[in-house]
């Protein structure tokens, strides 16, 4: 598989993720831990019947079990601490100290080997960043000592989404199959932690259902496998620059499905974000030096 191919695939995670925010809102009021639950249950299932259906069972067995551990904490860890930064901390402000994690995986990227982080990598994700900014902030009060401890794990959450998808490289030799197994390991972690921390509120209607099943089909579900790939074979920092098109994408789909209004910002944080990761796509087709 040519890089190219690999990260035209890994940006179909950030698609995918687009999705997230309007299928979460669609599967209220189920608590965040148990919908973690159905979601990583639901794609973490999908992928185990894939595999018996390609065969691609057998290649689990020479995984060593410290990949399986890396794999489910990074995923289970992330949305553990997304959800509980979200409880002690504004959204917006909250969510945008998480969205740190592209520009972290920027980065991040250059201590890998063979891997060069430009300065048209940094100024890119920068630039992308100040986009996201401008949607994930809205109308925001600002930052309030009051809220440390959820801006904290927010901090938290963009260090360890960055570290499990550059560390991912050093696990290349692992089969994107593993992935099921982390999506099932993290759906049996959320389990407990649902039972002694909230209220068991199963989805109330079919539309609330259905969003439960896209999202554990989709944006917890395929994205981390196809995610997977992105990272171990293609263009990391070009992918962590194009990640901030997520937001970007996820409010306009909001506005399509009419739970979100335009605003003037969207438009400017459209181009902010289209050119930085123009300016990060043109730092990654340099000749090298």
């Amino acid at each position: 598989m040519t890089q190219a191919r690999a990260t035209g695939i890994g940006f179909g995670a950030v698609i995918l993720w687009a999705l997230l925010a309007l299928l979460t809102v669609k599967s209220a009021p189920t608590p965040p831990l148990l919908l973690n639950t159905l979601c990583f249950a639901i794609g973490g299932s999908c992928g185990l019947v894939w595999m018996l259906w390609t065969g691609g069972l057998s290649r689990l067995r020479a995984v060593p079990l410290r990949v399986y551990l890396f794999g489910t904490l990074g995923l289970f860890g992330y949305h553990a601490l997304y959800f509980s930064a979200l409880r002690l901390a504004p959204a917006a402000e909250a969510g945008l100290i998480a969205y740190l994690w592209p520009l972290l995986i920027v980065v991040m990227s250059g201590l890998l080997p063979g891997e060069r982080v430009r300065p048209g990598h940094l100024l890119g994700a920068l630039i992308g960043f100040a986009g996201a900014a401008l949607i994930i902030a809205g109308d925001s009060g600002g930052l309030s000592a009051g809220h440390l401890p959820g801006y904290a794990l927010a901090l938290i959450c963009a260090l360890t989404w960055s570290s499990y998808s550059v560390l991912s490289r050093y696990v290349g030799a692992a089969p994107t199959e593993t992935v099921a197994i982390f999506c099932i390991g993290s759906a049996a972690l959320s389990l407990p932690l649902h039972l002694m921390f909230e209220q068991t509120i199963w989805p109330p209607s079919l539309t609330a259902w259905v969003a439960t099943i896209l999202l554990g089909l989709g944006p917890v579900g395929f994205a981390f496998f196809i995610w997977d790939i992105g990272m171990k074979k293609g263009d990391i920092q070009l992918l962590g620059a194009a990640s901030y098109a997520a937001p970007l994408l996820s409010t306009l789909v909001l506005i399509l499905a009419g739970t979100a209004a335009f605003s003037p910002q969207l438009s400017v944080a459209a181009v902010l974000i289209t050119g930085g990761a123009a300016i990060a796509a043109r730092a990654s087709f340099r000749s090298p030096d």
